[in-house]
């Protein structure tokens, strides 16, 4: 019997662009090609896929409003974002509404391909998970998912910081127990304020405690 293809949705409306990724794409994939993203956004909430690619900009709806809405149906099917737009603010904007990765026009379609066999194995991965409040953390796929806006992706040194935390949710850390502990020597104290900061704005203000004139510990969300 032959396996069944990973079903993913493509949200693309560039009339160049779109017939050529379906070519590549549906070798690997089953893939459901919709060019509005009002449209995308009904296909998405009525069926299910492995996976998405959406496009940044779109008619009927942009890709960020797309992705937040798919979140805030509490569907965590993975999703790339494509963009033409490659500024940091444009990628923490894509990845903050909820997607997953950030891939960059033009790109290559080879590294599509294996960010989206990335993506999938991290989803389809069994490794038991940390618990962070409400939050269900994979430290080895770098991922930490809510039941609320679905799976949300770390940096490596975001979870680095938040395994340490996790780990040993009773303990306050310092400052610098936390610098030796992550990062490296030649880093400011700063540099654990800053993670920190990029944790919570990712996940909730609440994720890391700050204790008074002693450093961090784990929150209870």
């Amino acid at each position: 019997m032959t396996e069944r293809k990973p079903r993913l949705l493509l949200v693309e409306d560039d009339e160049r662009l779109a017939p050529i990724m379906l070519e590549y794409l549906g070798e690997s994939y089953d893939v459901t090609h919709r060019a509005d993203g009002a449209e995308a956004l009904k296909t998405a909430l009525a069926d299910e896929f492995d996976v998405m690619v959406v496009d940044r900009r779109l008619p009927g709806l942009d890709g960020v409003s797309l992705v937040q809405g798919i979140r805030r149906a509490h569907i965590g099917t993975p999703v790339i974002m494509l963009t033409a737009l490659g500024t940091v603010d444009d990628r923490v904007e894509g990845l903050d509404a909820g997607a997953n990765d950030y891939l960059v026009k033009p790109f290559e379609f080879a590294e599509l391909l294996a960010r989206l066999r990335a993506l999938r194995r991290s989803y389809t991965s069994n490794e038991a998970s940390l618990t962070v409040g409400t939050w269900d953390f994979f430290p080895e796929d770098r991922i930490i998912e809510s039941p609320y806006i679905g799976p949300v992706a770390l940096t490596p040194k975001e979870t680095e910081l938040l395994t340490l935390l996790a780990e040993s949710p009773q303990r306050t850390f310092s400052r610098a127990q936390i610098l030796q502990a992550v990062f490296t020597p030649t880093d400011l104290p700063g540099t654990v304020d800053t993670y920190v900061h990029y944790l919570r704005r990712k996940t909730e203000e609440t994720v890391v405690v700050t204790v008074r004139g002693r450093g961090y510990r784990l929150g209870t969300l």
